[in-house]
């Protein structure tokens, strides 16, 4: 039911929506733009609508000859149909003159609705063809409340806000509240903030939105943790002299390690790290994950030794937690220290093939390991192999666990890659 032809210079394609084709548009448009019809309807921005035009490229007798006058007539006749229904307030056709064979008509030009008609006509199809695309009165209420918590109030927001869900958005209405009467958040940790409801961890995934609402980053304004690490002394003369071989390490503690290691080498897995063997000159660290990078980065004897090596798992965390440390090593350190070039151990193509035994496709808790991709900027050629290999679905598996791979390995290639040039 269309043709396409020149109007100048512009090409135009002669069409006639019907009634089902206009609610789909309006779907569509629901979608892109709900937010601000809501912004609007709070008296933030200029009102929306939401506009369909029911005959691009036919306003003339020509044009509609382009069409066929059978066309031209089924379709005038179901848009007389729809304007016989009962439809909520605010559906408007708007309607032009057109000639057809000498007779000027006024006949349908563009279906305009505000947002709470496009809902109910894309939600009143019997039966429903899909889902509402969003449920305006939880997400007026959900605006409405963020206002009077003194949040900032755009599309953007709002579209963030009513995606985490209604216990979080919950939460995050008390934490801006909570803001509002705290200038100075110095006083906590990310983890002691005493807003009602609020876990533990509940900045680490909605921080960002947190502060696009409130207008603060309260995550730059908590007290910063200290970092601990925990550690292993695997240097076999301090093994036999009967001390500790394993200890902990806190930034701004007075504190000595046993000896200032040639060769730091970090490990993600505890048992790892309890169960290294020998080697000389060498402490093994317990990393932390792709958070704990930066404060690895800053421990000054870190960055002192002559070799800085990582170990961790054959998949996508393994390989983004190498991406994230060697970033961050690769900046001075806050002291001024000199960027450190970090090395990595079985974590290559050639190690992905040879341990492949070992590969599994499910998580601990048995759900299938699901395919992720990001650009990680800091991996060397080798290791960008391995990765896009175990990412992408070209291994039969995702996943070889640091576990896995016997230490004995582990401590013969760091042996290999940190040996004193000749």
């Amino acid at each position: 039911m269309g043709e396409t032809h020149r109007r100048g210079s512009r090409r135009v394609t002669s069409r006639l929506v019907t009634p089902a084709d206009a609610v789909e548009s309006l779907r569509r448009k629901i979608h892109r733009k709900w937010a601000e019809a809501v912004c609007a309807d709070l008296g933030s921005g200029d009102p929306v609508m939401f506009s369909v035009p029911l005959r691009p490229g036919v306003s003339t007798g020509t044009g509609v000859t382009r069409i066929g006058p059978e066309a031209w007539t089924e379709w005038h006749m179901s848009w007389r149909e729809f304007a016989d229904r009962d439809h909520p307030e605010g559906v408007v056709i708007v309607r032009k003159p057109v000639s057809v064979r000498g007779v000027t008509a006024e006949y349908p030009a563009t279906l305009v609705v505000d947002l709470d008609a496009a809902v109910a006509l894309t939600t009143g199809t019997e039966p429903p063809t899909e889902p509402p695309t969003v449920d305006v009165a939880r997400a007026r209420e959900l605006a409405s409340s963020l206002r009077a918590t003194g949040a900032l109030l755009t599309p953007a927001t709002i579209r963030a806000a009513y995606r985490i869900g209604a216990d979080d958005a919950e939460v995050l209405l008390k934490a801006v509240a909570w803001l509002r009467r705290h200038p100075d958040a110095g006083a906590w940790t990310a983890r002691q903030l005493p807003v009602p409801g609020m876990h533990s961890k509940w900045l680490d995934t909605h921080g960002a939105l947190l502060r696009d609402i409130a207008g603060r980053d309260v995550r730059t304004e908590v007290r910063p943790r200290p970092a601990v690490l925990h550690l292993t002394y695997v240097d076999p003369d301090h093994a036999g002299s009967g001390r500790r071989r394993h200890d902990a390490w806190t930034t701004g503690d007075v504190h000595d390690l046993a000896y200032r290691p040639r060769i730091v080498l970090v490990v993600e897995n505890r048992d790892s790290r309890l169960w290294f063997p020998p080697v000389p000159d060498t402490i093994v660290v317990e990393g932390g994950g792709k958070a704990a990078a930066a404060l690895l980065a800053n421990v000054p004897w870190i960055r002192a030794a002559d070799h800085v090596v990582y170990w961790g798992d054959i998949d996508a965390d393994g390989y983004a937690i190498l991406d994230r440390f060697r970033a961050a090593l690769a900046d001075p350190g806050p002291d001024g220290a000199p960027p450190k070039e970090v090395t990595s151990i079985l974590m290559d193509d050639t190690d992905l093939h040879r341990y492949a035994k070992h590969g599994l496709n499910h998580d601990k808790e048995g759900r299938p390991l699901k395919k992720r991709e990001a650009t990680l900027r800091h991996l060397t050629e080798a290791e960008a192999t391995a990765y896009d290999i175990i990412t992408t679905g070209q291994a039969s598996f995702r996943r070889i666990e640091q576990e896995a791979i016997p230490l004995a390995d582990a401590a013969a290639r760091l042996l290999d890659v940190t040996k004193p040039e000749q």
